[in-house]
C-alpha cells in the first residue's frame, strides 16, 4: 500500500524544512502520476451545478479512486457540504478510509462478506444488502457488539436489481419481502436503498428510463405496503448525472466522471465541463541510432526500413501501461508525437525520435497529459489498446508514484 509522503511545500517551509519540487520530481524520474485535487474538485462543483439543488452526491472512490488515490481525494472533498459521503466496493477499501479519519459516511456497493460485519458496524460502514443470510449475519454481529457494550445497528442500503442482472434484489413480490424483512431484523437500520443503471451512456435513454420507472414503482409499492419512507433513495451514476435529470432523486453516485473522463463515447460532452485528473510521465533513459534492418523489441515486430534515431522508456505493462499499445501507441516529447516502436515490454518500451532532433537523455515524457498544444488522452490510448479508460486508470500499477497538486503546488506524494 502506498503511504502519504510529503507535505505541501507550504507546511514544510512553516517547519523550516525546504524541500523543492524539483528534488521531488527527480525521485520520481522513472515514472510518477500527477493527480490535480483543483480537477478532481471542480469536476465536482461542476457536475452539482447540473442536478437538482436537494440532491447531494457520492463520491465514488473504489479501486484506489479508479488507480488516482482514494484517500487524498476523499480528504479533498469530504469539506463539500453537498458530499454525503464516499462509495466503494470492498469492506478493505471501506475500512482504509475509516483508518485515514475520513468521517463522512462510507458506503460499499457490493457484497461484502461475514467476516468484515463486526468491524464495519464499529466503524458506521454502510454495507448493500440483497441476500437473506446477510441480514441474519449483520444481526448477529450486532448483538454480539452489544455484549461486548457497543449499541450500534448495522446501516444498510437495500440494493435493487432493475436490469443489470448482477446484484440486488428484484422489484417483485419477494423483494417486497425482503425489503420488509430488513425493515424487522433487530440491529439493522435501512438508511438508503438503490438500483444501477446498465446503459445510461448510451445515446437512447430508454432502457435507463425504464429502469428508473420500475424503481420509482418498487418504491411507491414498498411505501404502500409498509407504510415506511426509506431515507435516502439514489440510482443516478456519471452517464445519469450528465444526461438524466428524472434520476436526480436524495443522492447521486459520481463515479468515472469525477476524474474527468467520459462514461462513453456517446454521451454529450457539452453539458458539464470535465477537466482529466491525471497525468503520467517518465523520463528518456538511453537515446540510440539504428541502421535499417534491425529489429526493435521482443519478436522484432518492428524492423527498420531506414536510419533512425530511437529512444528507451524505462515504462511497461508492469506498471499497467498497456502491452495493447505495442507499435500503435504514442508519447509527447517536447510537445510532438513521438510513436511506439514493436512491443511494450514488462519495465521498458522504444520511441521512434528520429522526427525529434532535439532530444536528449533525461527529457521529460508525457504518457498521459498535455505538452505544449497536443495533449493524450485516456480515452484516446484506451481505444487504441483495447482498453477503456476506465480500465486504463484502475490498472496503473501500485509501484507508479502519485504526486497531488493543488493550488500550483505539489500536497503530497504516495509512494
Amino acid at each position: 500500500m502506498r503511504g502519504v509522503k510529503i507535505q505541501s511545500a507550504t507546511v514544510q517551509r512553516e517547519r523550516g524544512i525546504v524541500v523543492k519540487e524539483e528534488e521531488i520530481i527527480q525521485r520520481l524520474k522513472r515514472v510518477y502520476a500527477e493527480i490535480s485535487l483543483d480537477a478532481i474538485r471542480s469536476n465536482m462543483e461542476n457536475m452539482k451545478k447540473n442536478i437538482a439543488a436537494s440532491t447531494n452526491m457520492i463520491a465514488v472512490i473504489k479501486t484506489d479512486g479508479y488507480g488516482h488515490g482514494a484517500v487524498p481525494i476523499a480528504r479533498e472533498l469530504e469539506t463539500l457540504d453537498y458530499v454525503y459521503g464516499f462509495a466503494v466496493a470492498t469492506a478493505e477499501e471501506a475500512c482504509m478510509l475509516r483508518d485515514a479519519g475520513i468521517s463522512r459516511p462510507v458506503l460499499t456497493l457490493g457484497y461484502t462478506f461475514p467476516y468484515s460485519y463486526e468491524k464495519m458496524i464499529q466503524k458506521d460502514i454502510r454495507m448493500a444488502v440483497f441476500r437473506y443470510d446477510t441480514l441474519v449475519e449483520l444481526s448477529n454481529a450486532s448483538r454480539r457488539l452489544a455484549k461486548g457494550g457497543i449499541q450500534k445497528k448495522a446501516k444498510v442500503h437495500i440494493k435493487v436489481d432493475t436490469g443489470m442482472s448482477r446484484i440486488g434484489v428484484r422489484p417483485d413480490g419477494e423483494g417486497l419481502c425482503f425489503v420488509e424483512k430488513a425493515f424487522e431484523t433487530d440491529g439493522i437500520e435501512v438508511e438508503g436503498i438503490f438500483t444501477h443503471f446498465a446503459r445510461a451512456d448510451e445515446t437512447d435513454k430508454t432502457a435507463a428510463e425504464n429502469q428508473i420507472a420500475v424503481f420509482e414503482q418498487f418504491l411507491a409499492k414498498i411505501k404502500e405496503r409498509t407504510g415506511r419512507e426509506i431515507p435516502l433513495k439514489h440510482c443516478s451514476n456519471s452517464a445519469g448525472i450528465l444526461e438524466l435529470p428524472r434520476a436526480n432523486m436524495d443522492l447521486v453516485r459520481a463515479g468515472i466522471t469525477l476524474y474527468g473522463l467520459w462514461p462513453s463515447s456517446q454521451v454529450r460532452k457539452d453539458i458539464v465541463r470535465l477537466t482529466p485528473a491525471l497525468s503520467l510521465y517518465s523520463t528518456i533513459v538511453y537515446v540510440k541510432e539504428i541502421e535499417a534492418g534491425t529489429g526493435v523489441s521482443y519478436g522484432s515486430t518492428f524492423v527498420a526500413e531506414e536510419k533512425m534515431r530511437i529512444a528507451t522508456i524505462p515504462i511497461g505493462y508492469g506498471d499497467g501501461y498497456p502491452r495493447g499499445l505495442s507499435g500503435k501507441g504514442f508519447v509527447l516529447v517536447h510537445g510532438q508525437r513521438a510513436p511506439i516502436l514493436g512491443r511494450v515490454c514488462m519495465d521498458q518500451f522504444m520511441i521512434d525520435v528520429t522526427h525529434i532532433p532535439e532530444v536528449r537523455e533525461g527529457d521529460k515524457v508525457t504518457l498521459i497529459g498535455c505538452d505544449g498544444k497536443d495533449q493524450i488522452t485516456m480515452e484516446e490510448l484506451g481505444e487504441i489498446s483495447g482498453r477503456f479508460n476506465y480500465e486504463f486508470a484502475c490498472d496503473i500499477g501500485k509501484r507508479v508514484p502519485r504526486v497531488y497538486r493543488k493550488d500550483g503546488e505539489i500536497l503530497c506524494t504516495e509512494e
